[in-house]
């Protein structure tokens, strides 16, 4: 059973599980939902996490493989408080800033501006309006996107909005960042700049979840990476290794 605090600890999971209900896609009907329910048929249910154990600590590069639907994302979501596990126990340090980037511009709102969007997201990271204003043309010219801050952002393109979204992400300093395959995105100019950022965040202490398919990136940026199946955790050691029996094993496992 894990405490309620975790001293030298980011998170940590015990023997967590997460699970959707999978329904065919004639049931999103009403006609069909209700004929269902009078046959007395149970939806069925999809383990996307089953019984995962893992612990985070301060200053971990941790890269999280997995063939599509191996619960990755889903990982990441309950790390970021998005997802609220079915069994087990999560216990994070409430102290730590999490920022989580979780897809292209989550948390923008479409008509809003670039500007008005940093002060929304801003406010929800913790920081106040007035700290966001007097920081955002270093905001802007990070994401390079000089002339476009007071354009509304359903008007940017996905290199635009990522490139906003790490700016400001960098910019409040987070204690944990949660990448989920966001980072292949922009020009290597670009993803460059971020990984350096990275860099700096994590030698001053900062922590680094990310999910990805591109092993020779997480192989490089990460000191330790986690293989998911099917929701269960496979593997969890150093990347090299990982990466290495992944490659060798995936077609046991449905690859």
């Amino acid at each position: 059973m894990l405490p309620t605090t975790l001293p030298g600890a980011v998170f940590a999971l015990d023997a967590v599980s997460v699970g959707f209900h999978r329904q065919a896609v004639q049931a999103r009907s009403l006609k069909y939902a209700l004929a269902s329910r009078l046959r007395g048929e149970r939806r069925r249910l999809h383990d996307a996490l089953s019984g995962v154990s893992v612990t985070v600590h301060p200053g971990d590069r941790l890269g999280i493989i997995g063939r599509n639907g191996a619960g990755k994302s889903t990982l990441l979501r309950v790390l970021a408080g998005v997802i609220v596990p079915q069994r087990g126990r999560v216990v994070v340090d409430p102290q730590r800033r999490i920022v989580p980037l979780l897809g292209l511009g989550v948390g923008f709102q479409p008509d809003l501006t670039g500007e008005e969007n940093c002060l929304l997201a801003g406010t929800l990271l913790g920081r106040t309006p007035a700290d966001i204003r007097a920081r955002l043309d270093q905001i802007v010219r990070f994401a390079e996107i000089d002339g476009f801050i007071n354009e509304p952002v359903k008007h940017y393109s996905s290199g635009m909005y990522a490139r906003l979204a790490f700016a400001l992400a960098f910019d409040v300093e987070p204690d944990v960042l949660l990448l989920d395959e966001i980072l292949g995105v922009g020009d290597e100019f670009f993803r460059e700049k971020c990984l350096s950022r990275v860099d700096a965040l994590v030698a001053a202490g900062a922590t680094l979840v990310v999910v990805s398919h591109d092993l020779d990136f997480l192989k490089a940026q990460c000191t330790r990476m986690l293989w998911l199946d099917r929701g269960r955790l496979v593997m969890d050691g150093c990347p090299v290794r990982v990466a290495a029996e992944y490659r060798e094993r995936r077609g046991v496992f449905g690859d």
